[in-house]
């Protein structure tokens, strides 16, 4: 582990990055950074309020910025990545980056969709979560795929077990 400087949690929405990230956080002592919040955070304003004032493009410059600071940081952390990151070919790259381990958390649209549900918070799929969960799944997949190191299925698996497999393959002991 002496050459990982990050791991980055990559998956939809909804499919635990925030949850495993804080265990496997707690239990290497390697500080969380959840990028939502970080653009929370640096914009006094929710992702809700960000779409509400512009839509995506009011939204992903900071979501961009947030995870390629993160990742460029001398580390070590565990990072939540947001899930339409991997669409961004600047984050992608920060992403790729030696350094960085990348994990993703796949899980069948039904499930993030059960988890998010009509959520306030998450305005890019407040019409209809399943209908725009599964064509994010669809159009995302190869991209995690190929962006991942390790692909861990969350189906029927907790959040610790989660974490416990991702720290196994790191070759770390919590």
């Amino acid at each position: 582990m002496d050459d990982v400087r990050h791991l980055a949690l990559l998956g939809l929405m909804g499919s635990g990055k925030t949850t495993v990230g804080r265990l496997v956080s707690e239990a290497l002592g390697w500080p969380l950074v959840d990028s939502d919040l970080v653009v929370e955070e640096r914009t006094g304003m929710t992702v809700a309020e960000l779409w509400e004032r512009g839509g995506e493009p009011a939204y992903r410059p900071h979501e961009r910025e947030a995870v390629t600071q993160a990742l460029a940081g001398p580390g070590p952390t565990v990072v939540a990545v947001a899930a339409g990151a991997i669409e961004d070919r600047v984050a992608l790259a920060s992403i790729g980056q030696a350094g960085v381990v990348r994990v993703w958390l796949r899980a069948r649209p039904e499930t993030v969709a059960a988890r998010v549900g009509l959520s306030d918070h998450r305005p890019l799929i407040a019409d209809d979560p399943f209908a725009i969960l599964t064509a994010q799944a669809e159009e995302r997949a190869a991209a995690y795929g190929d962006a991942a190191d390790l692909v861990l299925d969350v189906e029927g698996r907790t959040p610790e077990e989660l974490a416990s497999r991702i720290i196994e393959a790191m070759g770390a002991r919590p």
